[in-house]
């Protein structure tokens, strides 16, 4: 018998100490970025998501490692995502993104930073590559990044507009959108989810009637909670039919805080170099993968000669600290 899996949504407050909107740039043009904290003493995490997420994706993993080391976490929402709201929403460009995580840290810290240990997963990891590689923060003592292999990356890069298409466009609920999230495989820990979707979806009212588009294995899941289902209909490159719910005027719907799509002109440069950007990086450095096959040839040479610290995790999926916080809690002791 199925036992009934709570998809309700979570506070941030479980996880989290503080949360707080934090201003940068010129007075009459200020930048507003959604920033959450943990802890009051030791080394700084600076915790970047990966694209399409937000800061709430760490919050599973910022319980984890303050259980176990005395640090002090700041999770941020980057340019376009979660709550951060900036003049250039489409600016996604490295150079941009790394310059926003230096504002925010000199906004919240001013010139006397903590020590400050970089953490990023996926574009956050890209990111945080680049702003160590460029020193945009004096105290940084050590660089983290989960699951950014340059190689694979671009590979990658391809199915993610697929991957894109095929989602569904908005949800009838927050409830039903956690639900789709585990079941789907894009986080597959319930957990995590539950408190980390509320930064990806945002409730929309329904301005006339509408037709709300559903990947079609949702609308049997996700709407009808079947129960009984799998994700591999989730993973494929194809890309899905869709079937529609009608929504009249009034209701609301929940739809996705950004359109990644949009961002595709910058994929290339998140990414290229970064290999051999992470080597040059003169810091202790962790590499943190969800499998050994990512590895491409310039990160397998700089490994074999002991460049970094490398570590593989069991089977998971993309989303590394969701699916796994106590694994990658692991990662940033050894520093």
């Amino acid at each position: 018998c199925w036992e009934k899996l709570d998809y309700s949504p979570v506070s941030w407050r479980e996880y989290f100490d503080q949360m707080e909107d934090v201003s940068v740039g010129p007075a009459d043009s200020r930048d507003v970025f959604r920033i959450y904290k943990a802890g009051s003493d030791g080394p700084l995490l600076v915790l970047l998501h990966g694209g399409g997420h937000s800061a709430l994706s760490w919050a599973v993993f910022t319980t984890a490692i303050s259980s176990r080391v005395t640090c002090r976490v700041l999770a941020m929402d980057l340019r376009g995502h979660g709550a951060t709201m900036v003049r250039q929403s489409d600016d996604f460009s490295t150079q941009t993104m790394s310059s926003d995580v230096a504002n925010v840290i000199r906004a919240c810290y001013g010139e006397t930073a903590p020590p400050i240990i970089l953490i990023g997963h996926g574009v956050g990891g890209a990111i945080a590559v680049h702003t160590a590689s460029n020193m945009l923060l004096p105290s940084t003592m050590g660089l983290v990044s989960i699951d950014v292999v340059e190689g694979s990356a671009m590979d990658a890069l391809h199915s993610i507009q697929n991957f894109l298409k095929g989602r569904p466009k908005s949800f009838k609920s927050m409830d039903h959108a956690i639900e789709w999230s585990v079941k789907s495989g894009q986080i597959r820990n319930l957990e995590s989810a539950r408190v980390s979707m509320v930064g990806q979806i945002i409730r929309c009212e329904v301005e006339e009637a509408d037709t709300l588009e559903q990947a079609s294995p949702v609308t049997d899941v996700v709407v009808e909670r079947n129960e009984e289902f799998y994700d591999q209909s989730y993973v494929s490159d194809k890309e899905n039919t869709t079937s529609e719910v009608s929504l009249s005027k009034g209701q609301s719907v929940y739809k996705w805080r950004i359109d990644l799509s949009k961002s595709e002109k910058y994929w290339d440069g998140w990414f290229r170099g970064t290999s051999n950007l992470f080597l040059a990086c003169n810091l202790p450095k962790l590499l943190l993968l969800a499998g050994i096959d990512r590895l491409d040839r310039d990160l397998t040479i700089g490994q074999m000669q002991g460049k970094f610290m490398m570590q593989v995790l069991p089977p998971c999926g993309h989303a590394v600290q969701e699916d796994k916080p106590d694994k990658v809690r692991d990662g940033p002791k050894k520093f």
